[in-house]
């Protein structure tokens, strides 16, 4: 039996199982493979067929948990029942909690931005785990549907903390924080608090913070003023492939999940059924995701071979069908994947000369440290000791009545409470007690009950606005509830727009 580390393997679909042949092979050329092993697992498309909706079998799961890495090409989700994406569940079941993208101009990969000679480097660090990425969704009423968009202060601190490590070991001048705090004042706002915190213990590290649509119009306009930028989920996702596009597409981003137990490293561009069996499609991405793996486990001279073969290659103007620029001087036709990859195996050992060559260091070896298995799901917390009362509570009706009409019945409700009724909102807009006779309203509210001014905070707990949701479930639709609570002195709720 092998005493090789090894690392799970999921090939996936479409066109992944050729792709991740072509770089295995090359991983082969390179010697990879005398320090580590490759194990199959079954995920995917084929685990779909057979009814399970998580998209990997029992066996997988645990195979890539006794591994620590796994290595996987596209994977499709299908579409329609209850099966979800595959890529997000093992990011969220292994608790990969940062994606990092590194995005740079290749050679012989024609953008607009190398036409004008501008050299792209930058890096995308992206939460992993929460956003509206929970996928926790609820139909409410005949007309409403809600996505919860989860936050947490320790999800935060992870990929901070992984962000600045990392821009710190890059060399990394200056990282930015994308979000989107002026409007979303709580979950934005935790993010980017946050991220000024972490930023404390690392001074050398100069920091700066962009509202995400402005950053979006900055890396269309001048994408070359930013080396580093960590986002929530969703705004990563989005971010993440907008630099994609701006370095030639999905095809030249290579992506790693990482986490404290098990990370991932995958081709983030779909399936291509359209061209998967033909042998033609472009392997460059999972390519760069594998390096990028084998720096991950401490393989840093096999990565810089690889690497540099593959700027050698590109820079001879060898390209798939996906790329490559006629104008060009050393323009070739096109070749297939096998061809592809084998031009980039006759590379290994040179350096390109167009570009920097990635520097080699003398030997690299097997360096993740593997942790202990949980005897459980950790708790993991940033605020602890914090002193917190009930004021309040927001109900959430589905009725088709007005506001003043909602008023008036809430107020029956609560007469002999210790609550009032100081709010009424639809879609987060301010209906009542002021508001505007031109905001449309749809059949979901929220009535927001706060203390009345003789009740002392701190002498009400919860059991009383349940029961004030008890009183009013006998007359109205209760879609859900959230309590509102002071944190050390301070609100815990937003106020609606207009209020």
């Amino acid at each position: 039996m092998s005493s090789k580390p090894t690392i799970a393997l999921a090939p996936g679909d479409g066109i992944g199982p050729e792709i991740m042949q072509a770089t295995l092979d090359l991983f082969r050329e390179a010697k990879v493979h005398d320090h580590v092993d490759f194990v199959n697992v079954e995920m995917g498309k084929s685990v779909f067929d057979k009814g399970d909706s998580r998209g990997m079998t029992d066996i997988a799961i645990r195979t890539t948990e006794d591994c620590g890495i796994l290595f996987k090409g596209p994977m499709e989700t299908p579409k329609g029942g209850g099966g979800k994406s595959i890529n997000v569940t093992l990011r969220k079941m292994f608790n990969a909690y940062a994606n990092f993208r590194h995005f740079k101009t290749l050679p012989g990969v024609t953008t607009v931005y190398s036409k004008a000679g501008i050299n792209l480097d930058m890096t995308i660090v992206r939460e992993n785990i929460e956003d509206t990425y929970g996928g926790v969704e609820h139909r409410l009423s005949n007309d409403m549907i809600q996505c919860k968009r989860l936050i947490s202060a320790p999800g935060c601190d992870q990929v901070h903390r992984y962000a600045f490590q990392t821009a710190r070991k890059m060399g990394v001048k200056k990282v930015h924080c994308g979000h989107k705090a002026n409007i979303m004042k709580m979950t934005d706002g935790l993010f980017l608090e946050r991220f000024k915190r972490t930023a404390q213990d690392f001074p050398e590290i100069e920091t700066g913070d962009v509202i995400v649509d402005a950053l979006c119009m900055n890396l269309v306009v001048k994408p070359q003023q930013y080396q580093m930028i960590v986002l929530p989920n969703l705004q990563g996702d989005i971010v993440s492939d907008l630099c994609a596009g701006l370095v030639g597409g999905l095809g030249f981003a290579p992506s790693a999940n990482i986490g404290r137990h098990i990370s991932i490293f995958e081709a983030v561009h779909g399936t291509a059924p359209d061209i998967a069996g033909k042998g033609i499609a472009n392997p460059t991405s999972l390519i760069l995701s594998g390096i990028m793996m084998l720096r991950h486990v401490g393989l840093l001279k096999h990565a810089a071979i690889i690497e540099n073969a593959l700027l050698a290659a590109l820079e001879s103007g060898v390209h798939t069908g996906d790329f490559g620029d006629p104008a060009m001087k050393n323009y070739k036709p096109a070749v297939g994947t096998k061809d592809f990859t084998q031009a980039i195996i006759n590379k290994l050992g040179t350096k390109p000369e167009t570009v920097a060559a990635v520097p080699v260091p003398e030997q690299g070896a097997w360096a993740i440290e593997k942790h202990a298995r949980p005897a459980s799901q950790q708790v993991i917390r940033t605020f602890t000791n914090v002193i917190t009362h009930v004021v309040g509570c927001d109900i959430y009706l589905d009725t088709p009545l007005a506001p003043a009409s909602v008023a008036e019945e809430m107020q029956r409700c609560c007469a002999d409470t210790p609550f009032n009724i100081t709010l009424i909102s639809n879609r987060g807009t301010q209906v009542w007690p002021t508001g505007s006779v031109y905001t449309e309203c749809v059949d979901y509210y929220r009535v927001r009950f706060e203390l009345k001014k003789d009740i002392p905070v701190g002498t009400i707990g919860q059991s009383r606005a349940v029961a004030l949701m008890d009183k009013i479930a006998e007359k109205f639709t209760v879609c859900s509830f959230e309590l509102l609570r002071t944190f050390d002195g301070i609100k815990g709720y937003s106020l609606a727009q207009g209020q």
